[in-house]
């Protein structure tokens, strides 16, 4: 496992569980699902859909940074919306966010996310 490296990013309140922000292994960085949360913790799940979602996105290039990488080196996203009526909101906010890069995508339905968070988002990056 000595391989393997496990951070935190000091932009992010600290881990909800017992998980990592990002894993990193061989010139890859795994960053583990990102919820509405601010750097202080505070959980913005009763915001509007569109500000829960560039938090969520924030958040994930904070991982990112932390891993020594950046959003135009993704390679996969998941993201999990509670209401596929949102889809279209989050999927212009992520064009906006990403630019021309096109990562491979998947967007699933889900019925709750933790914490009541209406989006939710996983990735994966070159390092």
């Amino acid at each position: 496992m000595s391989d393997i490296v496990l951070r935190d990013s000091p932009e992010l309140s600290a881990p909800g569980g017992h998980y990592s922000h990002t894993a990193q292994v061989g010139g890859m960085a795994f960053i583990s699902g990102q919820l509405p949360v601010t750097s202080d913790g505070t959980r913005l799940v009763s915001e509007p859909f569109s500000v829960q979602a560039q938090q969520v996105l924030a958040n994930v290039d904070a991982c990112l940074a932390a891993a020594g990488t950046s959003r135009d080196r993704l390679v996969s996203v998941t993201v999990y919306v509670t209401d596929m009526g949102d889809w279209p909101e989050f999927d212009r906010i992520y064009r906006a966010w990403l630019g021309d890069h096109r990562p491979a995508r998947a967007v699933a339905g889900a019925s709750t996310l933790h914490f009541g968070a209406k989006a939710e988002v996983q990735a994966i990056a070159a390092a």
